[in-house]
């Protein structure tokens, strides 16, 4: 058989990478820029010709050529840059503005600008159908009307288009027509939602449908222009599940993680060579990290999120964090930051010679892991000078200065770009224990296999970090990427859907629905040119509890073999199982492979020398990391060329191997050591000792580490408890928040979670101290709700436990808080709208031992919660999430345990100082430029909030006084105290432009006065439900009224209940912001003290008997002004059973404020249309019956405009 090329090519949005096979198996790489228009129209087909030996522009000859595999990024880059091609988006009526508004959620709680992600469908079209969630179908199709909307659209020169129907995976007839009528009118790219991703979640696959037809007619032209001169040569392109496919048949949907996927099937492919079965991938390019874990099987994930859009398809479970070569290196106050800005190509690092910031790259540089005689001579303007090592010292001397005066430290210039590399490594270290030790495994079983052009630089430190002992790295490793698309194989993946309760009826089922994309696949794979006895099919289930959203895959089996399945992954994930809980097949996967017809190896021709004597290309001053304290001690590293090692010859660090596409720093205690595979495996010979000095004075690179330790304690701490609790409230709604305290009982750092939480957990902390102080002994654990102790509303329940030395001295706090679904009262949920004592709303629990002596106090916390007058309606469930929170804050007080052995005590009490002190001085900045302001408004029940604020500049200090708000009123909208103080907190806080963590420090200048009796401070038994959902936003609207921020936002939740024997459901809805000076408030996202997720529409109206007529813009509702308040949103529930609803909701009667001579917003409004043609008005607070066939409709406030109409906007 004649032997041919092979090209394999990973095109990067930096760097193209070619590695190239001949006919005789010989391998070589090239490196080329992306983008070089002066030098050639492509790069990959620039390297193809240059390993051919052609002149740019001459033909290739397509007759040598077996293959080119190839990943790339254009569709990637074109999604990020919002450059795909015009699209028409036809939705069912009543959802034009379904995928804008999504989940309702923001993505940054804390700006008061709210930037949502930019559509990519440029119009929409809503067509007259409608089916129901059995598939039925509940209004016909109006072709004619589609028909003459299709093309209007294909008049104004649309010529894509994605069809995304309401619950078309289950009935696609609809779609199926739409897409005939789009195709005879000439659009030239037609997506349609059942064949893009046959799934239950209308937003999620509408997205993924919209992104497959904005891409592909951009990827489509790029396959052409490739091909076109590639003549008949076989061209494969990766996909986003690591599988190749015909370039024909290669779409938007499946690009979005095309290079990154062959560097998990290189790396995985250059580990098994070397016998290794279970890695972490660690990929570290220009501007960002790629992580990956493998044990035996690719990991997969089936919804991800890029560039603000979910993408449901299945993808390689890579992770990945804007850490890279190109991180930018500054200053925030005293903390040293790298990143998450970058450099990129132009003018990339300073180091570059085109005036660049300082980064991570200039880092490696100043600290001599990089040296410009060992670097090509490819930088300035000429594109032939050397690195710039001069520009870099002198900019390092000059940031060091700065550093230290704003610290008042004493560093030099080398400790400081050694201390940003620590922080880089320690960010890259954070996301490889987010995939790994998060999950549940031990790195200590893995070895790390490094690759991307900076990878190797930092490998060392980053598994010294993890404590990893083994290092690989391949000889392809700097273009490991495209050395994977080699070694990928042929795959064909769907999933379809099921949504059947797990028995052997459903399994019979499903089985011919595999049996149906089997044959699908192995026709398409045939047709690509892969043998049928060449295809190996792979079927998996995913199965879900009963009311949970969660799916766990499972390989295919019997009824028996698959719940089996189900319940070990169920319980190596979450650590529990429900027995007798109903189990669910959503969906079935089908994959099929193409058995690999490349080598395993094809490393490089020669093995690599066993034996002979290693020359020394030149010895260098190295800086590196200093075991006794902080800072870099210098040393002398030996320089080699890895082409001169011998496999009988280990190199021991330090020591700079040199490669053409990389550079492989080996630190101090590691050995490197050539495989007979010419791969390098570097392992640490001399174990660690790092005992670092005590140190209590703050210091840049410190502060950025603690300030991240806290924060990553605090993440795992929530990590825990999302895979151990029971409820969806907190598995799914991830409604909870987790927080470290230091021994005084002060928030050090808490996850960003529900901003409610974030300022009143320290309350709570606090009572507890305050009643056990005397007798906390290890093993205890406490636990309470009560709103005048610290709580917010009766079912968010606080779980407190003291961290001991050896001793018995409390040194910390760890505390967790969740929503517990139920907690009784009156009305299931425990949101009552008309409750008038604390009483009704459910269990009150004050300050108790939860846990005595590490024994679990389950008898008397399950009497508490069914006791009373109005018990708990699932105590059970109550007692697994509260067992959560416990292992969730003993999690966190091992991890606090850790980092006292490593730093000493003393030095972890002072971090927990300084952060709190570094919080403490943004707040202050902030206040420098603020100015005395008062302002109050009306609540829709007559009660009236009222601040006074007062700066003084002096002492950089704030007064916030509520003297004058009005007393505490007989319903529920009273608010604790604590929900006042967080009000403040969160408001305080995003006037800080910058990320700075939230805790205890933002609160020391500012003085908040609230009268005791007053709406803000309510006294037993007052009802407090309300206060915790509706005043507390009122309370924020307040705030930022009197600083002359921003204007009032919709000043509500919206909170709407409805149920009746069989159903209950819960949600809060979105509505406009307030509009500031700059800026038009955002339309229908959540506001403020809440941002709350809401149920995919398909998945509501499969689980409840209710039909979503509309959920749309309120059009009109923001007020107007030189800057527009956000519009609110319209929502239309049709029933179709009985069932008792309520809804607790502000701003009916009162309309949201404008500010600085902006108009109000639009008030919002209640009401049920009735299947008899009556209308019932509701009041903000109502309960109502309702009837099958009745329409609850709900129109959210609009939120205020800022500045007078005729001064115009920006």
């Amino acid at each position: 058989m004649k032997q041919e090329w092979q090209f394999w090519i990973d095109r990067g949005g930096t760097f193209t990478d070619v590695v190239a096979r001949s006919p005789e198996g010989l391998v070589s790489t090239r490196k080329l820029l992306s983008e070089s228009p002066e030098c050639y129209r492509d790069a990959a087909l620039q390297g193809i010709r240059e390993c051919l030996g052609i002149a740019a522009g001459e033909p290739i000859p397509s007759e040598q050529i077996d293959a080119v595999k190839m990943g790339t990024t254009v569709a990637t880059n074109a999604l990020l840059e919002r450059k795909g091609e015009r699209t028409l988006l036809v939705v069912t009526r009543g959802f034009g503005d379904g995928l804008r508004i999504a989940y309702q959620n923001r993505p940054d709680i804390f700006a008061l600008n709210i930037q949502l992600p930019e559509m990519l469908y440029e119009d929409v079209v809503e067509v007259d159908e409608r089916v129901g969630a059995q598939g039925e179908v509940v209004r016909p199709l109006d072709q004619d009307g589609a028909r003459a909307s299709l093309q209007r659209a294909y008049d104004e020169g649309l010529r894509s288009v994605a069809i995304v129907l309401m619950h078309s995976y289950r009935f696609a007839q609809h779609e199926v027509a739409l897409a005939t009528l789009a195709r005879e009118i000439g659009f030239s790219q037609v997506s349609a939602s059942h064949e893009v991703s046959a799934l239950m979640r209308f937003v999620s696959r509408g997205d993924t449908t919209v992104v497959d037809a904005y891409l592909s007619p951009i990827l489509r032209r790029y396959v052409d222009q490739v091909g076109a001169e590639l003549g008949d040569a076989r061209l494969l392109f990766m996909q986003s599940n690591g599988g190749l496919v015909d370039s024909r048949r290669f779409q938007g949907k499946d690009s979005i993680l095309s290079g990154p996927a062959g560097g998990v099937v290189g790396g995985v492919a250059a580990s098994a060579e070397e016998g290794f079965r279970k890695i972490i991938g660690f990929d570290m390019g220009g501007t960002s990290t790629d992580v990956s874990h493998y044990a035996g099987d690719y990991e997969r994930t089936y919804e991800t999120q890029v560039a603000g859009v979910r993408i449901r398809v299945p993808m390689m479970h890579i992770h990945t964090i804007a850490a890279g070569g190109g991180s930018i290196i500054g200053l925030e106050g005293r903390r040293l930051k790298v990143g998450p800005g970058s450099a990129g190509a132009n003018p990339g690092p300073r180091c570059y010679r085109r005036g660049g910031p300082l980064t991570v790259t200039d880092c490696n540089v100043m600290v001599g892991k990089i040296h410009p005689d060992y670097f090509p001579n490819v930088f300035g303007t000429g594109g032939d000078q050397p690195l710039d090592r001069e520009a870099v010292t002198v900019a390092f001397e000059e940031f060091a200065q700065q550093v230290n005066q704003a610290g008042g430290t004493s560093h030099s210039a080398v400790d400081i770009a050694h201390g940003a590399l620590q922080i880089a490594v320690d960010s890259m270290a954070g996301a490889i224990r987010r995939i790994s030790v998060q999950r549940g495994y031990d790195l200590a079983d893995y070895t790390l296999c490094c690759f991307g052009g900076a990878g190797a630089q930092h490998a060392c430190m980053v598994a010294d970090a993890l404590d990893m002992k083994t290092v690989l790295v391949h000889q392809h490793a700097g273009v490991l990427s495209a050395y994977g698309m080699g070694l990928a194989q042929m795959r064909w993946l769907r999933e379809q859907s099921v949504e059947q309760p797990l028995s052997a009826a459903a399994l019979h089922e499903a089985e011919k629905i595999c049996q149906a994309l089997i044959t699908q696949g192995g026709t398409e794979l045939s047709e690509q040119g892969v043998d049928a006895a060449m295809q190996v099919d792979q079927r998996r289930a995913h199965i879900r509890y009963r009311g949970s959203d969660t799916a766990l895959v499972v390989s295919w089996g019997s009824l028996t073999e698959i719940s089996a399945r189900f319940e070990q992954a169920h319980r190596s994930q979450y650590g529990f199982v429900e027995s007798g809980k109903e189990m669910v097949i959503e969906a079935v996967s089908v994959e099929i492979i193409e058995a690999n017809r490349v080598a395993a190896s094809v490393g490089a021709a020669d093995a690599a020398p066993a034996s002979g004597t290693i020359s020394t290309v030149d010895t260098l001053m190295l800086f590196t990391d200093n075991a006794t304290k902080d800072g870099a001690q210098s040393c002398e590293a030996t320089v080699l060329r890895k082409d001169a090692l011998r496999r009988d010859q280990p190199v021991t660090g330090p020591a700079i191997i040199l490669e053409p596409n990389s550079t492989i720093v080996v630190e101090p205690g590691w050995q490197a050591v050539l495989s007979a595979a010419g791969n390098l495996l570097l392992k640490r010979v001399v174990a660690t000792t790092r005992t670092l000095e005590p140190g209590v004075d703050v210091d840049p690179v410190r502060l950025e580490i603690f300030n991240n330790l806290f924060m990553s304690i605090a993440e795992q701490m929530g990590t825990i408890l999302e895979k151990t609790s029971h409820s969806v409230n907190m598995k799914e709604r991830l409604d909870f928040s987790c927080a470290l305290f230091d021994g005084a009982g002060q928030l050090v750092a808490n996850a960003p979670h529900v901003p409610v939480h974030l300022g009143s957990m320290g309350d709570s902390v606090q009572r507890v101290i305050d009643a056990f102080s005397a007798t906390m002994a290890p093993g205890d654990v406490f636990v309470l709700n009560a709103p005048y102790g610290g709580g917010t509303h009766l079912p968010d329940i606080t779980v407190v436990s003291p961290v001991f030395d050896d001793v018995g001295e409390v040194l910390f706090y760890v505390a967790s808080r969740g929503h517990h679904a139920d907690i009784g009262g009156a009305t299931p949920g425990s949101m009552p709208p008309d409750s008038t004592s604390v009483e009704q709303e459910g269990v009150l629990i004050n300050a108790m031992k939860l846990v005595s002596a590490g024994a679990f106090r389950e008898d008397a916390m399950r009497a508490l919660l069914t006791g009373g007058e109005y018990p708990a309606r699932n105590p059970e469930q109550n007692i697994a999430d509260l067992k959560a929170q416990v292992a969730a804050n003993t999690a966190g007080a091992s991890e606090l345990n850790k980092i006292v052995d490593h730093y000493g005590l003393a030095t972890v009490q002072a971090y927990m100082q300084h952060v709190q002190d570094n919080a403490e001085e943004s707040v202050r900045q902030v206040i420098d430029v603020l100015h005395d302001g008062e302002f109050s408004c009306e609540m829709d029940n007559g009660a009236t909030i009222r601040v006074a604020i007062r700066i003084d500049h002096v002492q950089r200090k704030a007064q916030i006084d509520f003297s004058g708000t009005s007393p505490q009123q007989p319903d529920n909208l009273n608010a604790p105290v604590s929900v006042c103080k967080a009000a403040v907190l969160y408001v305080f806080r995003t006037l800080v432009d910058r990320d700075i963590p939230l805790n205890a420090g933002c609160l020391k200048p500012l003085e908040i006065i609230v009268p005791v009796g007053s709406l803000l401070n309510p006294e037993y038994p007052a009802a407090v439900v309300g206060g915790n959902v509706e005043t507390s936003q009122c309370v924020v609207d307040v705030l930022y009224g009197a600083l002359g921020v921003l204007a009032g936002s919709q000043g509500t939740m919206n909170n709407f209940t409805f149920g009746n024997d069989r159903w209950q459901y819960y949600e809060t809805l979105c509505g406009g912001t307030g509009a500031g000076e700059g800026f038009d408030g955002a339309s229908a996202v959540q506001t403020h003290m809440t941002n709350s997720r809401l149920t995919d529409p398909e998945v509501l109206e499969w689980r409840y008997p209710v039909l979503v007529e509309e959920f749309a813009i309120r059009a009109g509702s923001g007020g107007d002004g030189a800057h527009r308040g956000g519009n609110g949103a319209v929502r239309r529930l049709r029933f179709l059973e009985p069932m008792t609803a309520a809804i607790l909701s502000n701003r009916r009667r009162v309309a949201p404020h404008g500010l600085m001579g902006g108009a109000d917003g639009k008030r919002g409004r209640n009401r049920v249309e009735r299947a008899s043609g009556e209308q019932t008005e509701l009041a903000g607070c109502d309960r109502v019956e309702i009837q099958a066939g009745d329409v609850m409709v709900i129109e959210t406030p609009g939120g205020g405009g800022f500045g007078k109409a005729d001064e115009g906007g920006e």
